[in-house]
């Protein structure tokens, strides 16, 4: 029998981020993973999407932030195609080293901007 590939390590950390919130779910597509809660999508890892080559998080930020982050690092965010015109904004995870506090603060803000109030009041921001 076939040994099955180990888990991308950026997706199991991720993984962890994303699960420790009140309830979440994961499903997998391919390479790629998203993440729920209440059935709503709170943020995506991405895989050589499209062929693209990157590897990243993506998230909802409050309206204006993502153009706010890629002008600040474009080396490191980049808008999301299809997700960025409704305020999402994309963390690499394969360039320099990777802010696993600046992911959790990412995601954990999608989770409340998206999440039910009741939900989301649980969540403190990291």
């Amino acid at each position: 029998m076939k040994k099955a590939a180990a888990e991308d390590r950026r997706l199991v950390r991720l993984t962890k981020i994303c699960l420790a919130l009140p309830e979440t779910t994961r499903y997998l597509h391919g390479r790629h993973a998203g993440f729920q809660v209440k059935k709503k999508k709170f943020a995506y890892f991405l895989n050589d999407h499209h062929g693209d080559g990157i590897v990243s998080v993506t998230a909802k930020v409050i309206h204006g932030d993502n153009t706010a982050l890629v002008a600040a690092n474009p080396a490191r965010f980049y808008l999301p195609a299809y997700l960025a015109s409704s305020g999402w904004v994309a963390l690499r995870l394969d360039v320099d080293e990777i802010d696993w506090d600046e992911v959790a603060e990412l995601v954990v803000g999608s989770y409340r901007l998206l999440a039910p109030k009741s939900l989301a009041a649980l969540v403190k921001t990291p």
